[in-house]
């Protein structure tokens, strides 16, 4: 006899699929800053950053790196500050935008390289997921 798999309700199915959401996400932004840090790539991205005007370039770039670091641990956590983070890091990734992608065009791959595709759809998921537990209280 084939075994039948649980049926969850409309809000079951909603909750889930936020929560995985949220994970893909702190995972997807936590690789990203775990790749600069391991490979090196903090103080070329600090220089950069001071190359194009930015003042404490080299301040920032930790920043940045630390947060998408640590940051991810409470956005996977899902209890407290979400909206904030999410905020934060659509705003890193829309000045990504700006700095780096939108040069080189819409696609990522394929038809371009390194276009503005990929950094859209995260921020798209990342006010998602803001604006879903906007005013939610944490769970105790």
């Amino acid at each position: 006899m084939a075994t039948r798999l649980p049926r969850f309700d409309a809000a079951q199915r909603n909750a889930w699929g936020w929560t995985l959401l949220r994970l893909v996400l702190a995972g997807l932004i936590a690789a990203h800053g775990w790749a600069r840090w391991w490979s090196d790539a903090v103080t070329p991205f600090g220089s950069w950053l001071e190359s194009l005007g930015f003042p404490f370039g080299m301040a920032i770039a930790v920043g940045i790196t630390a947060f998408e670091i640590l940051g991810t641990l409470l956005l996977a956590w899902g209890r407290f500050l979400v909206l904030p983070l999410t905020l934060v890091y659509a705003a890193i990734y829309a000045t990504g935008i700006v700095l780096v992608h939108a040069p080189a065009g819409w696609f990522v791959v394929g038809l371009g390289r390194n276009g503005v595709e990929y950094s859209v759809l995260l921020i798209t998921c990342l006010l998602c997921v803001g604006v879903q537990h906007a005013g939610a209280r944490p769970r105790s």
